[in-house]
């Protein structure tokens, strides 16, 4: 049996999709109110920092891999235009749904799909962007997946991971008290659900640091990688260019 983490607990590699999966169930319809008290609002100045890095043209292809409730779909789909397509997929049918009404209710139709980021339905060199946004510690072989990112970005394409990374020293001892103390109760206060946002705190400390991620990209096939600290690396966007 090969055993991966979930959270701090070993399980199954079989078992890591669902379980992960259950916890988006059960937080999807909080998601975006849970999204901006945790960050203090913070996670909308990460995403506008992330859509100004891709730099999009009208008329290019972007692939959203856990677009979830659709902000970064809804922001690049304004920059690709009419001549542009924007695919919105999310592992998570529960969260997608809830991007995909968030989107409708704004007057933005895009293609909207359950997919799995380690087995993408989608040809080799086919887009000019990749995003991942706070999707890439819950999968279950991160360097499958990046693999997979790289195989459908054309020669030159971008992927952007923006995740939750190594915080600065000073601040540690402060941010995993807020993380396992105040999260949680959040949690429990907002969306009826201490366990999820517990798991959210775990999953954070065991997904690679900065430079880990940067070599795992480096290895996953990707030429030129760099990445930009936030918050005093509470969340780090790596930039990863395809060959």
């Amino acid at each position: 049996m090969s055993s991966t983490h979930f959270g701090f607990q070993s399980v199954d590699e079989k078992e890591k999709a669902s379980r992960v999966r259950g916890v988006f169930d059960s937080v999807a319809s909080k998601y975006d109110v849970m999204n901006d008290l945790m960050s203090g609002g913070l996670h909308r100045a990460w995403k506008a920092y992330t859509v100004m890095v891709a730099n999009l043209r009208e008329g290019d292809k972007v692939l959203d891999i856990a677009g979830g409730t659709g902000d970064l779909s809804m922001a690049f789909s304004k920059k690709v235009g009419n001549s542009g397509t924007v695919v919105h997929t999310d592992i998570n049918e529960a969260m997608l749904s809830v991007g995909r009404d968030r989107l409708t209710d704004k007057g933005i139709i895009l293609p909207t799909l359950v997919c799995d980021a380690e087995q993408l339905p989608f040809p080799d060199n086919h887009f000019n962007l990749v995003s991942v946004a706070f999707g890439l510690r819950n999968m279950t072989h991160k360097d499958v997946a990046l693999k997979e990112m790289n195989r459908v970005l054309k020669p030159g394409g971008k992927l952007l991971v923006l995740e939750f990374s190594k915080v600065a020293k000073p601040l540690e001892k402060a941010y995993d008290w807020y993380s396992f103390s105040v999260l949680p109760k959040m949690g429990s206060m907002v969306a009826g659900d201490d366990a999820s946002y517990r798991y959210l705190a775990e999953s954070i400390r065991m997904h690679p640091g900065q430079e880990e991620l940067k070599a795992l990209m480096q290895q996953s096939g990707f030429g030129h990688v760099d990445y930009h600290n936030m918050s005093a690396g509470i969340v780090a966007l790596h930039v990863g260019i395809k060959c």
